[in-house]
C-alpha cells in the first residue's frame, strides 16, 4: 500500500528512509499550526497531528497509509516549537546544557482503505555537556535548527559529540519515532 508521509519535513523523511520505510509521497497540510494551542504538550502534538491528517484526508483518493506528525520540546517548564530567530536558537541550545531537553512527539497513522487510525505519543530526553556552549553558532549556522522545534538538532554531527546523556531513540528527536510508527502502523493494517 503506498505511504504518504503528510509533512514537508526533511528530518521526518531521513528517519523514515533510514528505518528503511519507503515514502512514495510527500503532502504538505498547509495548515495554520499556530491557530492550533493547547498548554499540555501531549495534547497539542495530537490536535495538530490530526488537524494534518483531517486536511490531507479529501486529497487522497487512493487506498494509502497517510503518517502526520508534530513535535514540541519542553525544556526548564516551557513549551518550545520552531526558534523565532537566531538569538532565540542559541538561548535554546544554551539552556541544554544546564537543563534536560525533552522531545514530545505525537503521531497519527491513517489507513486510507479501512479508516482505521491509530496514534501515539512518544518522549525523548536530553541533556549537554557543557562543551556544547563553543559550538552553539557553528550548529545555528551549518545546520537545520532554526526549522527543528526547540532548534534541537540531535541528530547533526556538531551536537552528537556534546551529549551527556539521552534517553528514547535519535529518531524521536527528528520528529519520526520508527518504534512507535511501526507500532502503530501494525494497529490499522
Amino acid at each position: 500500500m503506498k505511504i504518504i508521509l503528510g509533512s514537508q519535513s526533511r528530518f521526518r523523511a531521513q528517519a523514515l528512509q533510514d528505518a528503511g520505510i519507503t515514502i512514495d509521497e510527500m503532502m504538505s497540510p498547509g495548515i495554520d499550526e499556530k491557530a492550533i494551542r493547547d498548554e499540555n504538550p501531549e495534547r497539542l502534538v495530537l490536535m495538530l497531528a490530526k488537524a494534518k491528517a483531517e486536511a490531507l484526508l479529501p486529497k487522497i483518493s487512493e487506498p494509502a497509509i497517510l503518517i502526520t506528525a508534530d513535535q514540541v520540546v519542553m525544556c526548564n517548564g516551557e513549551m518550545r516549537e520552531k526558534p523565532k530567530d537566531k538569538a532565540e536558537a542559541m538561548g535554546w541550545l544554551a539552556s541544554y546544557v544546564k537543563y534536560t531537553a525533552e522531545a514530545v512527539n505525537g503521531l497519527q497513522v491513517v489507513n486510507t482503505a479501512t479508516g482505521k487510525i491509530a496514534t501515539g505519543i512518544d518522549r525523548a530526553t536530553i541533556i549537554y555537556k557543557p562543551t556544547l556552549l563553543a559550538k552553539i553558532k557553528e550548529i545555528i549556522d551549518n545546520s537545520f535548527a532554526m526549522e527543528a522545534a526547540g532548534a534541537l538538532v540531535e541528530e547533526n554531527a556538531l551536537m552528537t559529540p556534546h551529549e551527556l546523556r539521552r534517553t528514547g531513540e535519535v529518531n524521536s528527536f527528528m520528529g519520526m519515532p520508527i518504534e512507535l510508527l511501526k507500532k502503530l502502523m501494525a494497529e490499522v493494517e
